[in-house]
């Protein structure tokens, strides 16, 4: 007989799923199948002398940027002390960098066993595939990464510890640490889990109505209020005259219910996470109006974080959790793991997608929906790096449509909930200041450029933005 159905054995049921005698479909099998050989490839590629140092690279790469935000200034330290002082500075200040995790050294771990949250989105590839790749094995760790309804149940859980670290929203350890729609919780944001990855889907018959001036009265999903996607939806909506307050209806829709929302008609469109942007293109129910690279290029969406109660409770468990986080990041990044990567995170115990929807959201070349094929290859990309100026311009969006009342000390907040590294003060104790610009980066937003130094007057010059 046939690898499917065995009909004739008397010793077996008759059942009308799959011939290995587990509770799913033959295409499931299949599925499992190919994501257990694409797992073994990536971990054979992890255990190379080639992806050690690579990774091991990325990791220190990593911290020099944080230290050093523009490259002048980072070549005009070098130049001045030295490589070898430069490196012996930096290696000294590790153990008591924000981010201790930063350091090689393995230490004697506090808590092994650990349940992370995720939500079933491309965002969390790193924090996922770490999982079947055995990367938190590898750290000593024995992690249960949990796939979870919502965001406010993320939220929850982490507070209720529940969970010891989870999959977040980038604004939401923002929220949380300031009691914005929770009783307030110290929350740090560890790494940026992915940058980019996100568009706006509208429904197939807007396909003639493109332009966001004729959007009055539409209705339009986002995944939490504290998002980037709510945020940049609601200033893409703003820069083409359209109040999200009063000329649209903005819903909170769970991202795995947002396709059958717009094939119900309930919503004409979202700006949402992968894959469910590509799903809705796989389904024939919208198509991709403008990916978010377009509006912000190398914007934060999701992080990777924690209470920071946990982080001072277990320095070495989270910095062990941090290091598999980032060994995920630094696979993930490199175009030729794409595809590997995204039949081992599609099967159900994690996305629950098809796998050719994950593959064109990971590899950037997609069907868009109207009828073309876009090869887009930083469409969704996985730069970890958590710069505070992020934190200041989701604070500055939060201010304008009045999350958050009153004056705002943008970079104390920053500062306090987004993790880079306090090395800069403690080289500067160990003798080795430098002349330097502001640490802080700035972005491009719609062709506007955002600058933290001056996060106050950002905030106020907007002509549309919600009153009080």
């Amino acid at each position: 007989m046939s690898e499917f159905f065995d009909p004739y054995n008397a010793d077996r049921p008759l059942m009308m799923k799959c011939s290995c005698g587990r509770d799913h479909t033959v295409a499931d099998h299949h599925a499992e199948v190919a994501a257990d050989e694409a797992a073994r490839e990536l971990r054979a590629r992890s255990e190379t002398a080639e992806f050690e140092a690579y990774s091991n690279e990325f990791i220190e790469a990593s911290l020099v940027k944080a230290i050093f935000p523009h490259d002048e200034q980072r070549r005009l330290f070098l130049r001045a002390v030295g490589k070898g002082t430069a490196m012996a500075a930096i290696a000294s200040v590790l153990p008591v960098a924000s981010l201790q995790a930063m350091a090689q050294e393995k230490r004697s771990l506090e808590k092994t066993d650990l349940k992370v949250g995720f939500i079933p989105i491309t965002c969390a590839t790193p924090l996922i595939m770490a999982h079947p790749l055995g990367f938190y094995e590898k750290e000593g760790l024995k992690v249960e990464v949990t796939k979870t309804a919502g965001w406010a149940l993320i939220r929850d859980k982490v507070i209720n510890k529940e969970y010891d670290a989870s999959h977040f929203l980038s604004p939401m350890p923002l929220a949380m640490s300031l009691g914005l729609g929770s009783t307030a919780v110290p929350t740090n944001v560890a790494t940026v889990q992915n940058i980019n990855g996100q568009a706006i889907v509208l429904a197939l018959k807007h396909k003639d109505n493109r332009d966001p001036k004729n959007w009055k009265g539409f209705k339009f999903g986002i995944p939490f209020d504290y998002s980037i996607h709510n945020f940049l939806l609601r200033y893409y909506l703003a820069e083409h005259g359209i109040n999200p307050d009063t000329d649209v209806q903005l819903r909170v829709i769970a991202p795995p219910e947002m396709v059958a929302n717009l094939r119900a008609g309930n919503i004409d469109g979202f700006l949402g996470p992968d894959p469910f942007n590509q799903r809705a293109i796989f389904e024939e129910v919208g198509f991709i109006h403008v990916l978010t690279k377009d509006l912000w290029n190398g914007h934060p969406c999701c992080a990777f974080g924690t209470t920071t109660e946990f982080i001072q409770n277990h320095p070495n468990t989270f910095a062990a959790l941090y290091r598999a986080v980032l060994t995920a990041a630094a696979m993930a990044r490199q175009p030729r793991n794409r595809e590997l990567i995204a039949k081992v995170i599609s099967p159900a115990q994690y996305l629950n997608q098809p796998e050719v929807v994950v593959r064109q959201v990971l590899t950037g070349r997609y069907a868009d929906g109207l009828g073309g094929i876009q090869n887009v290859p930083d469409r969704a990309d996985f730069d970890p790096m958590p710069w505070q100026s992020m934190a200041v311009w989701m604070l500055t969006q939060m201010q304008r449509w009045g999350y958050i009342k009153g004056d705002v000390n943008y970079r104390q907040i920053a500062e306090r909930v987004f993790l880079i590294t306090d090395a800069r003060k403690h080289m500067k104790d160990l003798g080795h200041e430098f002349k330097a610009g502001p640490a802080y980066v700035k972005h491009t937003i719609m062709g506007r450029e955002f600058d933290p130094a001056k996060a106050a007057e950002y905030a106020r010059s907007f002509p549309i933005h919600r009153a009080g």
